[in-house]
């Protein structure tokens, strides 16, 4: 297929490819056997501490309250003598900067007792708090350089784990990152005092429709995973995916994902090795992995967990991209992570399951099988349609980042107008409320004939599913959507806990003003209240086609906000009706929130920058350079031809000529433009990026994609998209 020494060297690594580890031993352990084996979870808790102890950890776990911190000592030592078991010399608090991603400073438990041995220490106050340095993580002016002391805080709700290493292991321990001052550097902590404002809002609707045990209300989350897995053989090959994560060039392959052989077809012997040993290892640190599938674009797949305490799922889907890449590189694979690191096919998103729910009540987002009589459920779906009405420039700005402007608005991803799929069944529930200020029906589901004698009949859902929206019910939970593939899920999550706090906080008020304590006016200040919301929000509401250019026009008309790139989307994070909100439930305060979006617009100019400077490097030293040598080889041809008398065209030396031409000015032209950047905003420093090099950097990609379609196979230096998505 190529003749080039390095593609030709990956495409025979990838066609004689060979296990480089062990198989697992599947048959010496069940699944039930290994899931949560190497957690410091309730089951081990229970059997190492103290009654006493363990009771208190219990109330902090399950009914958020304070810590006894005099418990500390006795949690620290039979931590310590778990993990050693497992084989552990480090202790590390785990923490999550607004990097998004994943960080870890590893402590030994040996300390030497100058008698020329060592032992090994573990004491609470090590447990509760730890202090790493604060200064290079991104603080959005937080934080002074020179000001380096940040803080680690035990997270009890989260439960400790264990770190494998062929080489050893380390006890890990989830923890909230703060500064000095006391104000959130990580992206835990406002998960943890968003779901504090959600429990409190939550139980006040709970208390009017007469519970009165009342276990703490938690969001949940589950997101689904897509990836990408290439042989790393072709990864090492492109510069451009090794540095930025995705193909800054790159021809349409002559077969995509058109034919749509790819979506849950039969997954590959390798890809599934790979799939089961990232399961396995996942599986270990307690992580509810339930589904696996190939995805629609040609090496695309999905892993999907069950839906969990928020807070927990935040950490667990960090634990899934780390262990994703980590094990795909066992089986000489790369896990791409990124939005849309091909273009032409679809992206890879992260779409976030949420609801909320408790112990005694359950999901408070079921609406059973009489929705329009179940005025809790209705409630509570009002509550988040108003929620998300309201705030739906903040729920843009959450997924807003470099890579996801890439998927936004494609054929496999919602639009970035944030709207929200009821459904059939429930939309004509609302409907009637908002008519006549009541429902007295719900469509039924009923059961679907297949019309094959040996298949059963088939219970129906009262209504379909919609792929298009960003924000849809599922059933008994929405399902966000617009998340990015590479994204922290707590973004998102702080957003609607919020939000929703916000929202229930509104209903709880006027239910209690309307129905004052009496529960036989509850039903009536019910109707009212779902009434004036459906009333407010119902431009919100869209069941039809959201990639539907129509829709784009008639969410104008609604009033939808449509911010179509990140530096509009991200100033959402400031707005006055945000910074209110999170400053009332005490989520961020708005010095937080403006280091927020200080930090994520420079993280935009930066990716941009890198991919900017990635093109140039690879457009120059690699690719002019191919087509400067099949430009010599016809002008050769060409010359040879002539000198023995032969009569032909130069179309395609003209041609390839013209190109040359093109390339290395739109070259130029993207040098002179990141040459530009204003000084000072940093807004208007990514609006820059965004209006002038990513617009050069497209014009050098327009080129040279064609160009890879004319110059010789064996003189094109990257490996191919072809190559890549179908050499498995």
């Amino acid at each position: 297929m190529s003749g080039s020494t390095a593609r030709l060297n990956a495409i025979n690594a990838v066609t004689n490819y060979k296990p480089i580890t062990e198989p697992l031993n599947f048959r010496d352990k069940t699944a039930s056997e290994i899931f949560g084996s190497n957690v410091f979870g309730l089951p081990v808790m229970k059997e190492r501490l103290p009654k006493a102890v363990f009771k208190s950890l219990m109330k902090t776990i399950e009914a958020g309250e304070p810590i006894d911190e005099s418990i500390a000592d006795t949690v620290a030592a039979a931590m310590k003598a778990w993990a050693i078991e497992k084989g552990a010399t480090h202790y590390t608090h785990v923490f999550f900067p607004l990097t998004g991603l994943t960080a870890e400073k590893h402590d030994s438990f040996l300390s030497p007792d100058y008698a020329g041995s060592a032992i090994a220490e573990f004491t609470g106050d090590q447990l509760i708090q730890g202090e790493p340095d604060a200064s290079s993580f991104p603080s959005g002016g937080i934080r002074a350089t020179f000001e380096a002391r940040g803080y680690t805080a035990w997270d009890v709700t989260s439960p400790a784990y264990i770190l494998e290493n062929p080489n050893g292991t380390t006890l890990a321990i989830p923890t909230a990152f703060v500064s000095w001052t006391g104000e959130a550097l990580d992206k835990k902590t406002p998960v943890l005092r968003s779901m504090q404002a959600l429990d409190t809002q939550a139980r006040r609707i709970l208390k009017l429709f007469g519970h009165s045990n009342i276990a703490r209300v938690y969001a949940t989350g589950g997101a689904e995973q897509e990836y990408f897995l290439i042989d790393r053989n072709f990864f090492f090959a492109r510069p451009d995916m090794v540095n930025a994560g995705r193909s800054l060039f790159g021809a349409p392959p002559p077969k995509g994902q058109e034919l749509e052989d790819q979506y849950f077809g039969a997954i590959t012997e390798r890809v599934l090795a790979c799939m089961l040993e990232s399961e396995h290892e996942l599986l270990k640190l307690g992580v509810p992995i339930k589904t696996r599938h190939n995805e629609v674009a040609p090496a695309q797949y999905e892993l999907a967990p069950v839906y969990e305490n928020a807070n927990v799922a935040t950490d667990h889907q960090q634990m899934v991209m780390i262990t994703l890449k980590r094990v795909a590189q066992k089986y000489g694979m790369e896990c791409l992570l990124h939005e849309k690191p091909f273009a032409g096919v679809n992206g890879s998103g992260k779409h976030l399951n949420w609801s909320l729910g408790n112990a005694t009540q359950g999901n408070l987002l079921e609406p059973g099988e009489t929705p329009h009589a179940n005025a809790q459920f209705l409630v509570f779906c009002a509550a988040v349609m108003r929620a998300v009405f309201r705030h739906s420039r903040l729920l843009r700005a959450v997924v807003a980042h470099a890579a996801n402007d890439h998927r936004l608005g494609a054929n496999e991803a919602p639009p970035a107008i944030i709207s929200i799929f009821l459904g059939e069944q429930l939309t004509d529930v609302f409907e009637q409320i908002a008519k006549a200020g009541t429902a007295k029906t719900s469509k039924p589901g009923g059961v679907m004939n297949v019309g094959v004698d040996t298949l059963p009949p088939l219970p129906r859902h009262a209504g379909d599913r919609n792929r298009t929206s960003p924000f849809a019910f599922t059933g008994n939970k929405f399902e966000f959507r617009a998340v990015g593939s590479s994204q922290s899920i707590a973004g998102p999550l702080v957003a609607l806990n919020t939000i929703v706090a916000d929202s229930l906080d509104y209903c709880a008020t006027e239910l209690e003003k309307s129905s004052k304590g009496d529960p036989k006016k509850l039903n009536d200040a019910v109707q009212k209240l779902v009434q004036a919301i459906m009333k407010e929000c119902s431009a919100i509401i869209f069941n039809g086609d959201n990639y539907d250019e129509a829709w784009h026009k008639e969410a104008q008309k609604r009033g939808l906000p449509n911010l179509r790139t990140t530096p509009e989307a991200l100033q959402a994070i400031t707005d006055k009706e945000v910074i209110d909100i999170f400053k009332k439930y005490k989520v961020l305060s708005k010095r937080e929130l403006e280091s927020r979006e200080e930090i994520y617009l420079e993280q935009y100019v930066k990716a941009v920058k890198i991919e900017a400077n990635l093109t140039l490097e690879i457009g120059r030293t690699m690719i002019f350079p191919a087509v400067i040598r099949y430009q010599s080889e016809l002008a050769a041809t060409c010359a040879n031809l002539k000198a023995v008398g032969y009569s032909f065209d130069t179309d395609t030396l003209d041609m390839i000529t013209n190109h040359v031409k093109a390339l290395q000015d739109n070259l130029n032209a993207l040098e002179k433009a990141m040459g530009g950047a204003p000084h000072g905003s940093t807004l208007k420093h990514a609006e820059y990026m965004r209006d002038k090099v990513l617009v050069a950097m497209l014009e050098v990609r327009k080129v040279a994609d064609v160009l890879e379609g004319h110059v010789a196979d064996d003189l094109w230096p990257l490996p191919t998209y072809q190559e890549m998505l179908f050499i498995k």
